[in-house]
């Protein structure tokens, strides 16, 4: 299906980050990412992509900037940078590659990785890795701009993650990486002390095994094994979910553990009652997940912390497990 762009007028700016801009255009939402179209302003003219809105999509019902006619054009590409994130399609732009500038890391030396297989599990997760040198590295499969994420945004003020990194085909972070295997070696070679990966908002699926963006969680398990890291997945539990496939220990879960190549430490909430095929599992007590929380946003598929207390109480256990020392 070809874009679906129309023209409009900025008439309102509803929030600004630092890398992300929620507004209206003609009275619609959309949102703006001036790292790549530069900066928007009120009265601009704009051309938006309008297809997620037109197709009705849950996580993705706004508009996009694709181009500012006013104050967008001929924009320079940032200094020293000449590899490109999402070559050869209508949004290519350079970008200095983290790669560039640190030697990476040959091997991760034992480095935890977490691996999520949606993007609703980093918070618990980086509750539960509180106190550690964290970094977070975001993966196909769901939203590709990483500053999208008000999850993201909402732990690093709280300190629980102090660097975030863009594997490609993700951009727009602290630093872009060519792929997964580099990013985890950029993150060994600066001294953290766990990764957590994860895809973004708005995981991509078709409703069948392997067609699904959490499989992401697979790849950053293998690629942390090679690697000489541990890698950790936080399991997938939905007790509200209408859809069977997902109630109880989602097939996703099931899916990334089978897709896994060498060995992977599962975390559990003690207490919870876990299928047979979770094994081997590593049961911790996640009981203080709640507090742990305090402040931070949990929604899961449009679902609170009280609906569903088990989905919050795994991925914070992934947290406990990837601990440095545990």
């Amino acid at each position: 299906m070809p874009l679906s762009l129309r023209r409009g007028t900025i008439t309102a700016i509803d929030e600004e980050h630092e890398r992300l801009m929620r507004l209206r255009v003609d009275g619609v939402p959309c949102v703006a990412y001036p790292e790549l179209t530069g900066p928007v302003a009120i009265g601009d003219d704009v051309v938006v992509n309008v297809q997620a809105r037109a197709l009705g999509l849950g996580s993705g019902g706004f508009d996009v900037l694709h181009a500012n006619l006013t104050r967008g054009l001929e924009l320079e590409a940032a200094g020293g940078a000449h590899v490109m994130p999402l070559p050869y399609t209508p949004l290519q732009h350079a970008v200095r590659h983290g790669e560039e500038d640190t030697a990476l890391a040959e091997r991760l030396d034992g480095l935890p990785v977490v691996c999520c297989s949606v993007h609703s599990q980093v918070v618990p997760v980086c509750a539960g890795l509180a106190g550690a040198q964290v970094a977070y590295v975001q993966l196909g499969g769901g939203a590709l701009p990483v500053s999208l994420s008000d999850a993201i945004r909402a732990v690093r003020a709280k300190g629980l993650v102090e660097a975030v990194v863009a594997a490609a085909p993700c951009f727009d972070a602290d630093v872009q990486c060519v792929n997964l295997w580099s990013a985890l070696a950029w993150c060994a070679a600066r001294g953290f002390e766990a990764v957590v990966c994860s895809v973004g908002p708005g995981i991509v699926g078709t409703g069948t095994r392997l067609g699904h963006g959490g499989l992401a969680a697979a790849e950053a398990a293998n690629a942390a094994a090679a690697l000489g890291g541990v890698p950790i997945l936080a399991v997938r539990y939905s007790e509200a979910d209408a859809r069977e496939r997902h109630r109880g220990v989602s097939h996703h879960t099931r899916a990334v553990l089978d897709l896994c190549l060498g060995d992977v430490r599962v975390a559990w909430p003690l207490g919870v009652a876990a299928p047979e095929w979770l094994h081997p599992r590593e049961e911790v007590d996640a009981s203080a997940w709640r507090e742990a929380c305090s402040g931070l946003p949990l929604s899961f598929m449009g679902r609170s912390a009280e609906e569903e207390p088990t989905f919050f109480a795994a991925a914070y256990a992934a947290g406990l497990v990837a601990r440095p020392n545990v």
